[in-house]
């Protein structure tokens, strides 16, 4: 039987780890906490220790969460998402998984890390609640939950609603940070599959002025005849 403790994963882990993954893992975490360090795990093997122990109580989530390992708190977000998506799962376990991850979010602190849970644990969550949170998000100064605000749309575009991603997008177009500007690109690309004329409208108030990484995630899966002519927006103000 599993021993669903952050120790008993934590040991868990430690029997695959592997010197040679070390210097791979170590881009994947390059924008986080400088503390982070890496067992050595290939992504798979932290996936599949997380889903054996998706009945991990909260309270030893957190303590993953608070974990200087990289594969340790990519466990945590694992079992969280794992967790969020559970058919039977209670809408008071949900509410507390939204809540851990608010609450603990200055260790969910890389780009990873909130693309494999925001959507499920944040966006999955807000479907027919009030939205005003990631609009907060947003505007906040760290980049990771600016990050959130956008990545957890991909859940209300799935649901068929795109309003919501324009409207953050509309907020962070033109924020400084890459990791920004490829979220809002493909997000708005995603949206865009849905709606068309409401991606269309929103590069044609913007593609002048927006980082052309975000301009070419978005326009990527346009025919070239319509990225082309986006890119020359992008030419005549450059």
């Amino acid at each position: 039987m599993t021993n669903h403790t952050a120790d008993g994963f934590i040991q868990e882990l430690k029997q695959h780890q592997n010197e040679a993954e070390i210097e791979k893992m170590k881009k994947f975490f390059k924008d986080s906490d400088e503390n982070t360090e890496c067992l050595g795990l290939k992504m798979r093997t932290v996936f599949q220790t997380a889903k054996k122990f998706i009945d991990m109580p909260l309270t030893e989530i957190e303590r993953l969460l608070e974990s200087n390992y990289y594969e340790v708190r990519m466990g945590a977000v694992s079992i969280m998402d794992f967790q969020a998506k559970a058919k039977k799962q209670t809408d008071d376990h949900k509410q507390a998984l939204y809540e851990l991850y608010i609450r603990r979010h200055d260790r969910i602190n890389n780009w990873d890390f909130v693309d494999r849970a925001a959507p499920s644990v944040i966006g999955s969550y807000l479907l027919d609640k009030s939205k005003d949170q990631l609009y907060e998000m947003a505007k906040s100064p760290n980049i990771w939950e600016r990050r959130t605000a956008i990545v957890c749309t991909l859940s209300f575009i799935k649901a068929g609603n795109t309003e919501d991603t324009f409207a953050i997008a509309e907020i962070l177009v033109n924020d400084p940070e890459e990791l920004i500007n490829k979220a809002v690109g493909g997000l708005i690309r995603e949206a865009g599959k849905k709606d068309e004329d409401q991606l269309k409208s929103f590069l044609n108030k913007h593609a002048s002025t927006m980082p052309r990484i975000t301009l070419r995630y978005a326009i990527e899966k346009f025919d070239k005849t319509t990225r082309d002519h986006y890119l020359n927006f992008k030419k005549v103000n450059d």
